[in-house]
């Protein structure tokens, strides 16, 4: 039996933490002694070190709810979940080893389904193209990273070809590059095909996606773990 102070030592987190993960409907139910005080056991312990290892390669709705399923024995249904995230992954890293070639080659007339360098795309087209939303875009265009032009018919938003380029470069950045300064630098050095920087980012992206990967197949390691100690078998 473990004091909420002991887990909460054991796994280095708060006591609070502990609690919200108990609220959130992350563990299994948790005994109270005569004085009305939570004991830990165990299966406690492995739950919260599966829901911590799970936080950190998963996003965090996915991980919450591999744990509820968890809890409702639904083993199977779990690691169809945890799947989903591996699967996730997988299609990042296509995308940034695509635009990755499309960098290394420094010909972006052939990229995907883009042909005419004189083509124009809305919002809503880019948003859907680059797998972004479009607040996203209208948040970098205010950043300033890239702009739009008005179709002079309909009045439109539109973006041409070079811009949607840094859409899709600033999308597969965003979350290694995170001052805008040094986002407009890349995007500079993509335009004047400087690209040595770009490449370096690029590759320090692929990077984050292995340990990402890394901290998922270690997330699977720990609910196995946990299935072990509850019991729980796939069907």
């Amino acid at each position: 039996m473990y004091t909420p102070k002991e887990m909460a030592e054991l796994i280095q987190v708060s006591t609070t933490t502990l609690r919200r993960y108990e609220e959130q409907d992350l563990i299994p139910d948790v005994v109270r002694t005569a004085s009305n005080r939570r004991c830990y056991t165990a299966v406690h312990l492995q739950a919260f070190v599966t829901v911590r290892a799970l936080l950190k390669g998963c996003d965090i709705p996915i991980a919450y709810e591999i744990m509820r399923t968890l809890k409702r024995g639904s083993a199977a249904e779990a690691m169809w979940l945890m799947n989903e995230q591996l699967h996730k992954a997988q299609l990042e890293k296509q995308r940034v080893e695509s635009i990755m070639a499309m960098i290394a080659g420094a010909d972006f007339s052939d990229f995907r389904i883009v042909k005419n360098a004189d083509a124009a795309m809305t919002i809503g087209e880019v948003s859907k193209y680059a797998g972004v939303n479009a607040s996203a875009i209208r948040h970098w265009e205010k950043e300033g990273l890239i702009q739009s032009f008005r179709n002079a018919n309909n009045g439109y938003r539109q973006f041409s070809i070079r811009e949607v380029r840094k859409i899709m470069v600033i999308s597969s950045l965003r979350k290694t590059v995170h001052f805008i300064e040094h986002m407009k630098q890349l995007l500079h050095d993509l335009d004047t095909k400087s690209l040595e920087s770009v490449g370096k980012s690029f590759h320090l992206a692929m990077q984050k996606l292995h340990d990402r990967l890394a901290l998922q197949y270690r997330g699977i390691a720990e609910i196995m773990r946990y299935m072990e100690i509850m019991n729980m078998r796939l069907p």
